[in-house]
This record gives C-alpha cells, sequence and structure tokens, in this order.
C-alpha cells in the first residue's frame, strides 16, 4: 500500500485558521462506513446519531503549553524548543529550532533566566534531551512562559489559550489537541449523557508523532512515535458493558481510537492498564472495541486518514474528502467534523 494511495487534493484557503466562537456550530460530515453514503450536518445534530446505551469515548488529556522561545547564553541567539516528554530530573525530550545552535553542553535562558535549559544529548531524529533548572514549580513557569504549541498551518495567533482545549481536558501532558473533541460544549455533552449515551474517559498524551509526515513509499515500513496513556477501570467497565450488551462504541477523535485498541485484550475487553503505544492503524487492520468514529479532517497521506480509511474503506474516505473539499468545510485542527457510522 503506497502513501500516494492517500493523497487528495487540498485548496489552501479551506485549511481553519480559527476556531468557531461557538464551538458547537461547526458542520459535521456523516459517511457510513458500509455504503458510503454522505450526509450534511451541523455538529450539535450529531445526538440525532447516538443511541442509548451507546458508548461514547473522550481523551481527556490537557495540553502543556509547550512552546518555549529562548536565547542560547553566551550569543543570544534565538532558539525555539517544544516539549515533547517529560523523562525523569527535569529532562524533557524536545525539538529543537535552529538544531546546530543546540549542540550538548548548549544551555538556554528562557524569561530572563526564569528558566534554563541544558542541552545534555541528542536522539533520535535529531531530537535534544534538555535538562531544565528552576526556582519554584515548573509547571507554573510553563504557563508563565509557554505558547500553545499550535500546528505549522495554523499561522494565526491564538487569542484564548483555551480554545485549544477541549472542555473536558484534565490530566496534562500533550504536545497537541485531540481536535476532534474541540467541538464539544458542556451543554452538549450533558445533553447527549441525559439521553442515556454513557461517556467513558481515557487518556492519551498527544505526540508530534502522530502528525510527523508519512517519508517511506511503502507505508508498512513507517514507524510510529510512543505515546503514553491511561485508562482506569471504572471507565474500562463502561466500555466492557456497553460491548456486552450489543451497544455501539464511538470513539471521539483518532486518539481515543488508538487508546483502547492499543490497550484491548484479543478478545476485544479492556481493564485498568497504563502503558506506551506505537499503535499504526492503516487498512487491513481489524477493529477489536471501536464501532464508530468521530473524527476532524486530515493532512493527505497523513497516519490518520490512514486510520480513518481503515475503518471506512480508502474510497469511501476519498470520495467523502472529495464532497468535503466541494462543499467547501474547513479543515484541520479548527474545522468541521466527520462521523463514520
Amino acid at each position: 500500500m503506497k502513501k500516494e494511495d492517500f493523497y487528495f487534493k487540498l485548496p489552501e484557503e479551506l485549511i481553519a485558521q480559527d476556531p468557531l466562537e461557538d464551538r458547537s456550530a461547526s458542520r459535521l460530515l456523516v459517511l457510513d462506513k458500509e455504503s458510503g453514503k454522505i450526509e450534511h450536518r451541523m455538529f450539535r445534530d450529531i445526538k440525532a446519531y447516538l443511541k442509548p446505551g451507546d458508548c461514547l469515548v473522550i481523551n481527556d488529556t490537557k495540553v502543556i503549553p509547550a512552546r518555549l522561545i529562548g536565547s542560547k547564553i553566551g550569543t543570544d541567539a534565538k532558539i525555539e524548543i517544544l516539549l515533547l516528554k517529560r523523562k525523569e530530573n527535569d529532562i524533557w525530550e524536545t525539538l529543537v529550532k535552529p538544531g546546530k545552535k543546540a549542540k550538548p553542553g548548549t544551555k538556554i535562558s528562557f524569561g530572563e533566566g526564569l528558566l534554563i535549559g541544558e542541552v545534555i544529548d541528542v536522539v533520535e531524529e535529531g531530537n535534544r534531551l534538555i535538562q531544565f533548572s528552576y526556582q519554584g514549580i515548573f509547571e507554573e513557569i510553563l504557563d508563565q512562559l509557554g505558547q500553545m504549541p499550535l500546528p505549522p498551518y495554523i499561522t494565526h495567533q491564538l487569542e484564548d489559550k483555551n480554545r485549544y482545549q477541549t472542555v473536558y481536558a484534565k490530566h496534562s501532558g500533550s504536545a497537541a489537541a485531540p481536535t476532534a473533541g474541540l467541538h464539544f460544549t458542556p451543554e452538549l455533552l450533558k445533553e447527549i449523557k441525559e439521553s442515556g449515551v454513557d461517556i467513558a474517559h481515557v487518556t492519551l498524551h498527544v505526540g508530534l508523532g502522530t502528525f510527523r509526515p508519512v517519508k517511506v513509499e511503502n507505508i508498512q515500513e513507517h514507524h510510529m512515535h510512543s505515546e503514553f496513556y491511561h485508562i482506569e477501570a471504572s471507565e474500562a467497565e463502561k466500555i466492557n458493558r456497553a460491548k456486552r450488551e450489543g451497544h455501539r462504541i464511538i470513539c471521539v477523535g483518532t486518539t481515543s481510537c488508538r487508546t483502547i485498541e492499543s490497550a484491548a485484550k484479543p478478545d476485544g475487553t479492556l481493564s485498568e492498564c497504563s502503558g506506551w503505544t506505537e499503535i499504526f492503524i492503516y487498512p487491513g487492520y481489524q477493529f477489536k472495541v471501536l464501532d464508530c468514529l468521530l473524527t476532524n479532517f486530515h493532512l493527505p497521506e497523513s497516519t490518520l486518514i490512514m486510520l480513518v480509511s481503515a475503518l471506512a474503506g480508502r474510497e469511501h474516505v476519498l470520495h467523502a474528502y472529495e464532497e468535503a473539499v466541494k462543499e467547501q468545510y474547513r479543515f484541520f485542527s479548527f474545522g468541521d467534523a466527520m462521523l463514520i457510522v
């Protein structure tokens, strides 16, 4: 299976640069995975597609303001870093720009010395391990100095940091938002719950590996970066119960999908667990738990459009994307949504 099999043409003006004022006012393309039939709705109409007993699985990770801009001690050269993974002893794996200015031993000052980082090693793909030193609480300093790590295709400044968080974000640790969840409001979630739909929380801290371009021609040779996930016993039981009783498991976003598919036992059941996943889902994959998926529109030739194609079939998905382009849907993180049923 080739990377180019997942290409589609996207006019640049359809890439959403700003979030809508009302989260639930985005559009919703509904795709029937068996027939390929398409419906055009508004996001708040999602209630019409959810049935009592269904289980909606949401990823409650919280994005940290992981983008830091500092200066190299000694030369004052500007250096930008992106926090990817927390290690032990205040050490983080980071992405550094420009990398050539950040050799081991380099010290970087952020916020006029409020935070100091020292590059201690270069690891895979040129990522840097940086050890931080500071007075006080790291999270509070990060909140003060850090910016939201918006994807490179969003060029506008984000006025309100919270618009790149879901309303149910709880556990800090992501370098990117689980964007399918950005469409929900507290009111809409309350209505969904009151209609008899169960809501299960899982946590997967989104790393940049999810968004790294596929560079190999044969997609089976692509390697995903690992991401940390956790599922509590009570949430695993909600999913197991829905399955047992013949109801559907509907994941909000590819991250929720990857979490439950990584954690599932061969019989499709879940239990409390934590771990690191490198799961790469592409056509041919047999889903163990998931039945339906709510997701945003993804980049051409990305691992995410491959995951969606594994569920609904490549032809159906590419046709739906063509339709979305024709109908002027808004694409990517702050764009519209797609429900695969």
